[in-house]
C-alpha cells in the first residue's frame, strides 16, 4: 500500500481571487451575510462573529431547519443556509471587556470589517471604526444599515420588507387593482450585499495603491431606491407616478405572461423584428404591419387591442410548444416555473446552480445555490458548509490570534464566550 508522501500529487488548487485576505463579519440576517458569503467564496477568510446562545437571528427563522444525525432539528435553518457558506462562526459576548478585547484582536488582523449595527452602537463598547481604526490603520470598514448614518430616519430599525414598502418598489408590483405586493425574496437585502461587495472590493483597491484604509456605508434605503432604475427615471422625465401593470411592463410591449393550455407563458418582445416573428409565429402576420402594432409605441398605447387577438392564438396551445415554436424563431419566451421546477431544470444543473456540500450536522448532504460568478483563472470555491453556532472557536483563536488553550481557557473564564 504506496504512502502518503508516494501518492501522486492531485491538481494543485485553483488561485483564489481573495486569497490572504481576512474578514471580520459582525452581521446578521441577509444583506451582511450575504455579502461576506461572496467574499468568502472568492477565497477570503471569513470570520463570523455570533451572540453566544442565540447566534445570527437568522438560526430561528425556521422550519425548515436541518436535523442531526439523530433525526433532531439544528440552529442550522434553511434561511441561514442561504447566506453563511465559507465561514468559520465564533459566538463572543461583546458586552463584557474580554469579548469586546477579543474583537479588537481580531480587527487588528482583519483586512476588512463588516457590520450592520445600528449607528453609534459598536462606538458605545468601543468597538466603532474609530476605535479599531487606531489598531489597523488600514483597515477597509463597510456599516450596512437600514436608513443610513444620517437623515431623519437613521436611528430607526430597517428589514427588507419595511424598505421594500418604504422605497417605492412594492407601489409597482402586483396586478393594477391588486394590493401593493412585496417582491417574493429579500432584494433589497440582496441588492444592498452587492453593493457592499463592490463598495469593499473599491475601497481594498484603494487601500493597496495607497495604504489608506477607510469607513463606508451602504443602506437598505439608498439601495432601494437604486434600483427602481427605469421606474424612478420614467417618473423624473414625465413627472407622473408609475402604477401597478401586473406582468406588464412600462416601456415595452409585449412583454408580459400570456396563458396557454395548459399554463402561463413568458414572452418578453425587445424590438420591432422579434415583433414581426412573434406574429408570424402564431399565424397573425398582419398584426405587424398593422399602424397600431407596427412599433413598440403603438403596441403599449394599444396593448388591450393586440392582446384581444394575441390571447385567444395563445389560449389553443400548451406550453411547451409555445416555447418550443417561439424559441426556435428567436423571440425569447419561456415557462413560468415554480421554484422546484427550476432548481431541478437541466440548465440550472448545467450551470451548477445547485451544489452539495457535507453537513456540519451529520446525515445527508446539504444542497444550497451555487455561487454565480463563472471565473476561470480563480474560479469561486466550495470549502466549508454553513458552520454550526461558535463551530470554530478553537481553530479561529489558535490561527488567527495564536493562542493556546490555556489563553482560550481564560477567556472563557472571564465570559468573553457567553
Amino acid at each position: 500500500m504506496p504512502t502518503d508522501a508516494s501518492r501522486p500529487a492531485g491538481p494543485p488548487a485553483a488561485p483564489r481571487s481573495l486569497a490572504g485576505l481576512t474578514v471580520l463579519d459582525l452581521t446578521r440576517v441577509l444583506a451582511g451575510p450575504s455579502a461576506t458569503q461572496l467574499l468568502g467564496d472568492l477565497g477570503a477568510r471569513v470570520i463570523k462573529v455570533e451572540r453566544p446562545g442565540a447566534g445570527d437571528d437568522t438560526r430561528s427563522w425556521g422550519p425548515p431547519f436541518v436535523a442531526d444525525e439523530a433525526g433532531e432539528p439544528t440552529e442550522l435553518s434553511a434561511y441561514f443556509l442561504a447566506a453563511n457558506r465559507n465561514k468559520s462562526s465564533i459566538a463572543v459576548d461583546m458586552a463584557t471587556p474580554a469579548g469586546a478585547g477579543l474583537i479588537r484582536d481580531l480587527a487588528r488582523r482583519a483586512d476588512v470589517v463588516v457590520e450592520n449595527y445600528k449607528p453609534g452602537d459598536l462606538a458605545r463598547r468601543g468597538l466603532g471604526y474609530a476605535d479599531l481604526k487606531a489598531v489597523k490603520p488600514d483597515l477597509v470598514w463597510c456599516s450596512i444599515t437600514g436608513f443610513g448614518h444620517d437623515g431623519p430616519y437613521a436611528d430607526r430599525i430597517g428589514y427588507d420588507f419595511l424598505v421594500q414598502a418604504m422605497g417605492g418598489i412594492m407601489s409597482i408590483t402586483g396586478e393594477p387593482e391588486g394590493e401593493p405586493m412585496k417582491v417574493g425574496v429579500g432584494i433589497s437585502d440582496l441588492m444592498c450585499g452587492m453593493y457592499a461587495v463592490v463598495g469593499i472590493l473599491a475601497a481594498l483597491r484603494h487601500r493597496d495603491a495607497t495604504g489608506e484604509g477607510q469607513f463606508f456605508e451602504v443602506s437598505l434605503y439608498d439601495t432601494q431606491i437604486s434600483w427602481l432604475v427605469n421606474a424612478a427615471t420614467n417618473t423624473l422625465v414625465s413627472g407622473k407616478a408609475p402604477r401597478r401593470l401586473g406582468n406588464r411592463h412600462p416601456n415595452i410591449a409585449p412583454y408580459q405572461t400570456y396563458r396557454a393550455a395548459d399554463g402561463h407563458l413568458v414572452v418578453a418582445v425587445g424590438n420591432d423584428g422579434q415583433f414581426r416573428r412573434f406574429c408570424e409565429t402564431l399565424g397573425l402576420a398582419a398584426l405587424a404591419e398593422d399602424p397600431r402594432f407596427a412599433r413598440n409605441s403603438g403596441r403599449l398605447a394599444n396593448l388591450d387591442a393586440l392582446n384581444a387577438l394575441v390571447d385567444p392564438v395563445i389560449e389553443t396551445a400548451p406550453v411547451s410548444e409555445w416555447v418550443a415554436r417561439l424559441n426556435a424563431v428567436s423571440v425569447p419566451s419561456g415557462p413560468v416555473a415554480s421554484v422546484p421546477e427550476a432548481l431541478e431544470n437541466e440548465h440550472t444543473r448545467a450551470r451548477e446552480m445547485v451544489i452539495e456540500m457535507p453537513s456540519p450536522a451529520g446525515g445527508a448532504p446539504l444542497r444550497l445555490l451555487g455561487n454565480p460568478l463563472k471565473m476561470r483563472a480563480t474560479p469561486v470555491a466550495y470549502d466549508q458548509a454553513p458552520p454550526r453556532l461558535g463551530a470554530d472557536r478553537v481553530a479561529v483563536l489558535r490561527e488567527v490570534l495564536g493562542l493556546d488553550e490555556a489563553a482560550i481557557a481564560a477567556l472563557a473564564k472571564d465570559g468573553a464566550f457567553g
